[in-house]
């Protein structure tokens, strides 16, 4: 039985913009701190852009008695910026950071000293030695910009040899992409958890449009079904819950060390899984 295994379970939020999204985004947290989630971690904005807006939450977070886990890009960012934002965060008692590449913000020429997700994981461990638990991404459908799977399998591969404790997934709704992608992952000597990261679907054209921008297969038997719906908002809701419980059952019966959640900021559709999935 699923309740039976020892499942890690982690919440994505992103920094609201306003001081009304900040006060949905305290009540979100609180509904889905029920569910005792080993972490939450808190997205960082291209280039650095949401610095101040992430780490308020974080220390929000870890004040409330959660481990709080950034996000830390290094596009864009210099050695020495990063220096001083690693020093803030072992000042605050952050143990764990999600290490990414990110993306340039628009307008910025220049990539910065640390180009690449691998080189911002290796200078975390230069600096800081065993201080943090690192994250970093996985691509089971590998990233849109990658030259092909076995490019995206080695730049993975140099992260988790950079020093990464886990990884976590981008969203997928293809269990046997996840699986096909950590059979190659450990064929290639990868050792480290991979993380399957979950989705909640709250609108199918949202849905669409993001997965699109960012390379992640919806698969053909489901986008027929939700354009069957066509207007049919609760359908959508239904039919949404149904095919993420079930890839949520079938990625945890498989042998996924746990589920990771992009909350998007709203509580109720992880509830309600979490809820069907007895956990």
């Amino acid at each position: 039985m699923l309740s039976d295994m020892n499942i890690e379970l982690s919440i994505e939020f992103f920094p609201p913009q306003t001081a009304e999204g900040l006060a949905k985004l305290k009540n979100e947290r609180a509904k889905l701190a029920t569910l005792k989630p080993d972490f939450f971690s808190v997205t960082y904005g291209a280039g650095g852009s949401t610095r101040v807006r992430t780490f308020d939450i974080v220390k929000e977070i870890a004040a409330e008695g959660f481990d709080a886990v950034p996000h830390l890009s290094c596009i864009g960012s210099t050695r020495a910026g990063i220096r001083e934002i690693l020093g803030e965060f072992r000042a605050t008692g952050i143990r764990r950071i999600v290490a990414l590449r990110g993306d340039l913000p628009s307008g910025m020429a220049e990539a910065g000293e640390l180009r690449y997700a691998n080189e911002l994981v290796e200078f975390i461990r230069t600096e800081t030695g065993d201080a943090f638990q690192i994250i970093v991404a996985a691509y089971p459908e590998w990233h849109p910009q990658a030259k092909s799977p076995e490019a995206d399998l080695r730049n993975f591969a140099r992260k988790a040899k950079a020093g990464a404790n886990a990884s976590i997934t981008q969203y997928f709704y293809n269990a046997d992409a996840y699986f096909h992608f950590v059979d190659k992952a450990r064929s290639a000597g990868v050792e480290i958890p991979i993380i399957p990261g979950i989705m909640p679907i709250t609108s199918f054209y949202k849905l669409a449009r993001f997965s699109d921008a960012c390379g992640a297969d919806i698969p053909r038997w489901m986008r027929r079904q939700f354009e069957g719906y066509g207007d049919d908002v609760e359908s959508i809701c239904a039919f949404g819950l149904e095919t993420v419980t079930r890839l949520c059952e079938r990625l945890l019966q498989g042998g996924a060390p746990g589920l990771h959640f992009y909350s998007m900021n709203q509580a109720p559709l992880i509830l309600e899984i979490q809820r069907r999935l007895g956990l």
